[in-house]
């Protein structure tokens, strides 16, 4: 089995290309299917794994208090491992076909409301150092652009034309994109160009020993810089994101521009920002309406 499973884990990166944290999630949802299956049934061949033996993981996971939202996406994983082993011939059937996925409710995006993201570019003393330019020219990025921290981290000099105004960024499944940014977010980009050290390095941030900025240090940054101006729990920079899409749906951009905005593969992905202003409208409603 783990040959079946290492092979798949090859397929998935360097055919598929799945972002790293999809195949980890894939790889950490395996390795706790492949624990069950030896621990509970003693089971260490593929073709003695049918739907009645997945299904009892998926009852086990669920009287574990594992979320619904977590267990569909261990189903996924399971779905996906078993269309490549059906491809490979290494099964003949596919018990996934009767595994059902259980119901989660849906959740809405958590967005920052636009007088606080006002008042964060606006006012928050970001400082006129180096390190001050760059910690605002990435809260301005994410903000304007709502790209994703991975894009962000790994957009190269290269790849932002101030001419023309815009950014080409390299997506989830190396899909190009271009995102267009305004005047304000042109002006904090040279400025920081201007000011930033000549270290050798092809990436637009960079850390002080000149390597990639990595993933923690940007988090920890806008989570900082975000706790100073809402009481949201949660305080990420795919809050940003978040946050980009609703205030463009809230300000009247067309759902399909922002789809291609955000890099969306189809406009469902795009739809659940629809939600975030419905719920805006009802409880304007509720508050105003004399019978609300």
């Amino acid at each position: 089995m783990d040959a079946s499973r290492d092979s798949f884990l090859q397929y998935i990166q360097f055919e598929k290309r799945l972002s790293r944290h999809t195949i980890v999630a894939y790889s950490g949802d395996l390795a706790q299917f492949y624990t069950f299956l030896q621990t509970t049934y003693e089971i260490n061949k593929i073709s003695d794994i049918n739907h009645t033996v997945i299904r009892s993981w998926v009852v086990e996971l669920m009287e574990q208090k594992v979320s619904p939202r977590s267990v569909n996406r261990k189903i996924t994983t399971l779905k996906t491992f078993y269309k490549y082993l059906l491809r490979q011939g290494t099964v003949t059937e596919n018990p996934m076909l009767k595994i059902m996925s259980p119901k989660t409710s849906k959740r809405l995006p958590v967005f920052v409301e636009k007088d606080n993201m006002n008042t964060l570019i606006d006012t928050i003393e970001f400082g006129e150092d180096g390190e001050g330019i760059r910690n605002k020219l990435i809260i301005e990025l994410f903000y304007a652009t709502g790209i994703r921290l991975s894009e962000l981290i790994n957009l190269k000099i290269d790849n932002v034309d101030l001419h023309a105004c815009h950014i080409k960024v390299l997506g989830k499944r190396n899909k190009e994109r271009i995102v267009p940014f305004n005047d304000q977010l042109k002006s904090s980009i040279q400025n920081y160009i201007d000011k930033k050290p000549s270290l050798p390095s092809q990436f637009l941030f960079q850390m002080k020993s000149g390597k990639k900025m990595y993933e923690k240090f940007v988090y920890r940054l806008v989570n900082e810089y975000l706790s100073m101006i809402t009481t949201i729990d949660k305080t990420s920079p795919h809050v940003l994101r978040h946050t980009f899409a609703t205030h463009m749906l809230n300000n009247g951009a067309d759902l399909n521009a922002i789809k291609e905005l955000l890099g969306h593969s189809s406009l469902a992905a795009t739809q659940v920002y629809t939600h975030n202003t419905v719920e805006k409208l009802k409880n304007i409603h509720k508050q105003a309406h004399p019978k609300g």
